[in-house]
């Protein structure tokens, strides 16, 4: 047999185990991510916050009343 062929019948299985590896580790490290709760970023509780402030606001606002002009004539 030549260097080659050994070579090649070593160095096949061992990326193909490689690659298997690797994707069973990805799965694990994805479902892992998966199950944890997500982080809130400061902005965005700070966003919620002056979006429902805004909304209170507009609960109450009222529009101002028309100007009645009076006539010349």
């Amino acid at each position: 047999m030549s260097i080659y062929r050994i070579f090649m019948l070593i160095t096949i299985p061992v990326l193909a185990i490689g690659w298997i590896a690797y994707w069973w580790w990805m799965r694990k490290i994805a479902e892992e991510e998966r199950n944890q709760p997500r982080e809130v970023s400061k902005r965005l509780t700070q966003t919620k916050s002056e979006v429902s402030d805004w909304a209170q606001k507009m609960a109450g606002f009222k529009p101002p009343g028309r100007k009645k002009f009076e006539d010349d004539e």
